[in-house]
């Protein structure tokens, strides 16, 4: 119920919504009471008294009852709808602004395929259950209330009996919701293994075919897909249980009223119509029942789905101590003062690190794998807190600093350029949301990746595929320098940058990134002092 709770809040936002909702589930929930009023009246007047004078309007009076009910019913739907798109929208904003939020470390052991079913699939699952669960809900409750009243009028003792299966339909569906939970957990925990190997093998699918490990990782998406069946199997067995059982008991209940009933009629104390009426009602009395039913395994699925939105939504976000900092320009005075890091207490990464870097020169990072270099980079930029020891610039320490004007003054060049599946000048607009297509043209100059990009169908505006795929390494590359002039920092990180290309495209790279680093503050890593050179 805590989950429910916490998505409320969202639900508030729109009263206006909500209200024409339950107004139109509520005046279509009454309308129900007509056609058991219309039946008695036809059994009793217009066949056990011959009046065929009644029988047009008692028909005109039902089909005007059940054309009202369906429209109600329809403008319900269409005000649910919006309802739940804009909760839908809201809860999964917040969640992608926080997801945002987080510290690199939090992805670093979290796979991307989990995250992207707990925003997608998880978050509708949780607002399924609100929004229906409250709509449908108080529907359900409202009719098996006013069906009831309406009952008692005709035979308080044929209503008890008609409610007598009520209790053990209680207790079923409390069994049935203190043993859901983990069985709901398991499955959303399937299904989110399912999506992140998919992701994978999408992204990798150049490696899948070039290992030609087709059928190994046909074989492990199958082994993977089969526990998403096994799962779903034992959710669906309790249900096949469950369902069938409280279907059973209602028509118990059926068949004590036609008893019951049948005997009141034979005694005389009851008329015909009357029991007709009420076997009409016994029907409106038993489909909400079953609709509570179905709304339990929602309400499950949704928990289930809500506990796994929520352990990101309290997960805790960077810090940012200089949010309310005044922004002074930075020049790029770089100082590390006795920093040490480590990812692990037990495993120290850095220890007591001193370094100095004067505005507009540049300092080589020289080592093997493993022995820090991007670690030492990565704290410049607070993708990770250093333990001990302080980071200043321009003699300011780092964290009196936003976060949001560090990084807005720092640009990071890595030996793998991420493109995102856009437009050339899309990816080039992320060094510089407002920049003009000259300006784009005249950092692609710098850059050497001029040429490359006129050959492309639509030039600026050629889409790159996922990745930058219809790029090559050094191609994309040079587009990330050419990002990175856009953005003109006074800070830059040159991670390996010549790494993964051929010795002509290296030289091409070496020359944007003379531009690049002129006048700037820069860190370049390698494994090679000759690279640097």
């Amino acid at each position: 119920m805590q989950v429910f709770i916490r998505v409320f809040p969202y639900v508030r936002r729109y009263p206006l919504l909500a209200f024409a909702t339950l107004f139109c589930a509520l005046m279509g929930t009454l309308m129900v009471v007509v056609f058991p009023a219309v039946t008695q009246q036809i059994v009793d007047q217009v066949i056990g008294k011959n009046r065929p004078e009644l029988l047009l309007p008692l028909v005109g009076l039902g089909f005007a009852a059940f054309f009202a009910q369906n429209l109600l019913n329809s403008l319900r739907i269409i005000f649910n709808n919006h309802f739940e798109q804009h909760v839908i929208f809201d809860l999964r904003s917040e969640l992608y602004a926080h997801i945002q939020k987080l510290p690199l470390h939090w992805f670093d052991n979290r796979a991307t395929g989990d995250i992207m079913t707990r925003l997608i699939e998880d978050v509708t699952s949780v607002e399924r259950v609100l929004i229906d669960g409250i709509e449908q809900g108080t529907v359900a409750i409202l009719q098996i209330l006013i069906v009831s009243a309406l009952m008692m009028t005709y035979s308080p003792m044929l209503t008890l009996a008609a409610l007598s299966p009520i209790p053990l339909l209680a207790a079923g569906a409390l069994a049935y919701t203190l043993t859901a939970r983990s069985r709901y957990r398991r499955q959303r925990k399937a299904v989110s293994e399912l999506n992140s190997l998919l992701h994978d093998n999408i992204a990798g699918i150049r490696q899948i075919k070039t290992y030609t490990s087709e059928e190994r990782e046909h074989i492990r998406f199958d082994a993977t897909s089969n526990k998403v069946r096994k799962e779903t199997l034992t959710v669906m067995r309790a249900w096949a249980f469950y369902q069938p059982g409280m279907e059973f008991l209602s028509s118990a209940g059926l068949l004590m009223v036609a008893g019951f009933g049948s005997s009141q009629v034979l005694g005389g104390r009851m008329e015909i119509g009357a029991l007709v009426a009420f076997f009409v009602l016994v029907r409106y009395l038993y489909e909400p029942v079953g609709r509570l039913h179905q709304l339990n395994q929602i309400f499950q699925s949704g928990r289930a789905a809500g506990d796994r939105v929520f352990e990101i939504m309290d997960a805790e976000t960077e810090e940012d101590e200089g949010a309310g900092a005044l922004c002074e320009p930075i020049r790029g005075h770089v100082v590390y003062q006795n920093v040490s890091f480590s990812y692990d207490p037990k495993l120290p990464v850095l220890d007591d690190i001193q370094i100095e870097v004067p505005v507009g020169s540049m300092v080589a990072l020289v080592g093997p794998t493993g022995a820090g270099k991007s670690t030492i980079v990565n704290l410049l930029v607070r993708f990770y807190e250093f333990t001990s020891g302080e980071i200043t610039i321009d003699g300011v320490p780092l964290r009196s600093m936003s976060r949001r004007h560090l990084r807005h003054n720092i640009a990071v060049v890595t030996q793998e350029s991420f493109l995102f599946n856009g437009t050339t000048a899309e990816n080039l607009r992320i060094g510089k949301p407002d920049a003009s297509e000259d300006e784009m043209w005249e950092a692609l100059r710098a850059a050497n990746a001029v040429d490359f990009i006129r050959r492309l169908p639509e030039g600026l505006h050629t889409p790159l595929g996922e990745r930058g795929v219809k790029l090559s390494v050094g191609e994309k590359q040079r587009l990330s320098i050419a990002r990175a002039l856009l953005k003109n920092p006074p800070i830059l990180i040159l991670d390996e940058a010549t790494a993964s290309v051929d010795t002509s495209t290296e030289k091409l790279i070496q020359e944007a990134l003379d531009h690049l680093m002129e006048k700037r503050t820069s860190f370049v890593i390698a494994h090679r002092l000759s690279t640097v050179r």
